[in-house]
């Protein structure tokens, strides 16, 4: 099964209104301290400001920001609030 299949597969299981600001399932791409390119493609998390993640989340829900994974993004940030957004980036960037 290619990894992203698999990653589609993941999100749909663990994406739920419950998943909150939690910033678990992000790091099984970004690297549990966001140090990695997910799936070659992404922007490396760690050097990112928090207006800059706080902006790519947001771009992300309302799908005006991305590139080669702007789908699967939208759907791993489309139940997340601002609140919750603005939460994971404080958690990212402490």
């Amino acid at each position: 099964m290619s990894n992203i299949v698999k990653f589609i597969a993941m999100g749909v299981l663990m994406h739920s209104a419950a998943w909150g600001a939690s910033t678990a399932v992000c790091k099984g791409c970004h690297g549990q301290n966001w140090e990695k390119a997910a799936m070659g493609k992404a922007k490396v998390v760690k050097n990112m400001s928090k207006a800059e993640i706080i902006t790519a989340l947001k771009g992300y829900k309302t799908g005006s920001y991305g590139g080669p994974m702007k789908g699967l993004m939208k759907a791993q940030v489309i139940n997340l609030s601002v609140a919750d957004i603005e939460k994971m980036a404080a958690s990212i960037k402490k």
